[in-house]
């Protein structure tokens, strides 16, 4: 796993925090739970600004409690959960997972990847969306879900 440099005024803490509190909320109110084991895989995503894989989240989980190694498939039914709940994002070109900064909102832009330390970050664009809309509505193509991934150079690694 990549330690990534966020920038000084970042309370990361409180990102995290936050970011549960929004998972928490959201579930209740779609009605679905947020057990203690995903909201743990949630927690462990955030802890990073760089997308984990599925075994980085097994190990990480292992070592953050007595419990003994859980499997691949609960780790991947606790992803397959949040993603469904847009509370992360699947980085298709590493095979990994990001938090999503607002889970309220259509993921429809862009995660910004830096190919040197990982750090991501989702970058909400309506340039962007309307640049993918009206490419879709000439072609008469219906999105339903997309992806942009940016692979390039942070602040910190430039």
């Amino acid at each position: 796993m990549n330690k990534i440099k966020l920038n000084a005024a970042h309370d990361h803490d409180a990102c995290i925090r936050s970011a549960l509190t929004r998972a928490e909320s959201l579930c209740q109110k779609r009605g679905v739970r947020l057990t203690r084991l995903r909201k743990k895989i949630l927690e462990l995503i955030w802890q990073s600004h760089s997308p984990l894989g599925a075994y980085d989240l097994m190990d990480l989980l292992q070592a953050s409690s007595d419990r003994e190694r859980v499997a691949p498939p609960t780790v991947y039914r606790s992803l397959d959960f949040l993603l469904e709940n847009d509370l992360i994002h699947k980085v298709h070109s590493l095979n990994a997972f990001v938090g999503c900064n607002n889970p309220l909102h259509k993921h429809s832009d862009a995660l910004f990847i830096c190919s040197n330390c990982g750090f991501t970050d989702e970058v909400h664009s309506a340039t962007i969306q309307q640049a993918i809309n009206l490419s879709a509505s000439q072609n008469r193509f219906s999105v339903k879900s997309q992806v942009l991934e940016v692979l390039g150079l942070c602040e910190n690694c430039r």
